[in-house]
């Protein structure tokens, strides 16, 4: 006798199910976790969620690494940014293997493909970004206007379409260990707690601040000083030596306190006009060493400009004066 609640005999499909196929298949997938592709080379979403081990691991390699990163305005905060071939560099050095053997939780890099989606770890867990710089002109009907560079922050966004390309760059959306920060903010408030008691120093203390006050005014009375010299440097000559002298350009931008001094004096670049000009005046000097080497009147030279062309020759008087070369027979006088 078979027991009636028991399994069917044969390893028959329960009743319901789809003929020929073993009991626990046919139920659907859950989807697929985070760090893995969808099959077909389908972009995965980005979901919202806490962070992969794995990629904490990377991120943590990576913040201690020389990416040479720059600082960049990122939703109105001062968001870090570093270039994608640099962290892709990084990770194929002998300190990556270094590193992944005292924490196995770092991904092993074997080919190019590994490396790409061991980096691209990084933006599924919304730990670094990949953004682009804001075009002023988007969205305008007429070309955007080729304007000079000035030095300072990039303003970016964020691209939706998260990529590994090399030249890409990507934001740190992840800050690293807030144990140093921490305790800078406890160094702070012993420092600000030590200036209030600023009445209790002893006698020679106080003395010692007060002759530091007034030495950091004096710097600080200097540098006035020469922002207003350099304005009137520069007024100056204008007028004597155009387009006049301008001492430390990049005072005012914002950069770091060393890059505000340098260069000292902005330097003018040679336009095309005066390098154009220059080799036009070449051209006519060789054509009159030409003519006074050969005996023939100067060739005519094409002047162009963005509305007619002109053709300069000699005037026909000149023309009319010239006598062509004779070559006469002289006989013998034999």
């Amino acid at each position: 006798m078979q027991n009636p609640n028991g399994p069917p005999p044969g390893g028959m499909p329960p009743p319901g199910g789809p003929p020929g196929q073993p009991q626990g298949q046919g139920q659907p997938q859950g989807p697929p976790q985070q760090g893995q592709a969808r099959p077909g080379g389908q972009p995965q979403p980005i979901t919202p969620g806490p962070p992969n081990p794995v990629a904490i691991a990377l991120a943590n390699f990576l913040r201690a690494q020389e990416l040479k990163p720059r600082t960049c305005i990122l939703n109105g905060e001062r968001k870090e940014m570093f270039r994608v071939k640099r962290a892709l560099r990084a990770m194929q050095t002998p300190a990556y293997e270094k590193a992944r053997k005292k924490n196995p939780a770092l991904p092993a890099i074997t080919d190019r493909a590994a490396l790409e989606n061991a980096f691209k770890l990084l933006p599924m867990s919304m730990l670094a970004l990949r953004v682009e710089k804001i075009d002023p002109h988007a969205g305008h009907a007429h070309p955007p206007k080729r304007s000079k560079r000035v030095k300072g922050l990039w303003t970016v966004k964020i691209v939706p379409q998260q990529d590994a390309g090399d030249d890409m760059y990507y934001a740190w959306m992840y800050e690293g260990s807030q144990v140093m920060r921490k305790v800078y903010a406890a160094l702070a408030l012993i420092a600000i707690f030590i200036v209030v008691c600023y009445p209790l120093w002893p006698l020679k203390m106080r003395q010692g601040v007060y002759y530091l006050s007034w030495g950091f005014l004096c710097l600080l009375g200097l540098f006035f000083l020469m922002a207003i010299f350099r304005v009137i440097l520069f007024c100056v000559t204008y007028f004597i030596v155009s387009p006049g002298l301008w001492l430390f350009p990049n005072l005012w931008e914002d950069v770091s306190f060393m890059d505000s001094f340098k260069p000292v004096a902005k330097k003018k670049k040679k336009t095309r006009s005066s390098s154009a000009g220059g080799a036009a005046g070449g051209q006519a000097s060789a054509n009159a060493a030409f003519a006074a080497a050969t005996g023939q009147p100067m060739p005519a030279s094409a002047t162009t400009t963005a509305t007619e062309t002109q053709i300069a020759t000699d005037s026909e008087a000149h023309q009319r004066s010239y006598v062509a070369p004779r070559v006469e027979e002289v006989g013998d006088d034999e």
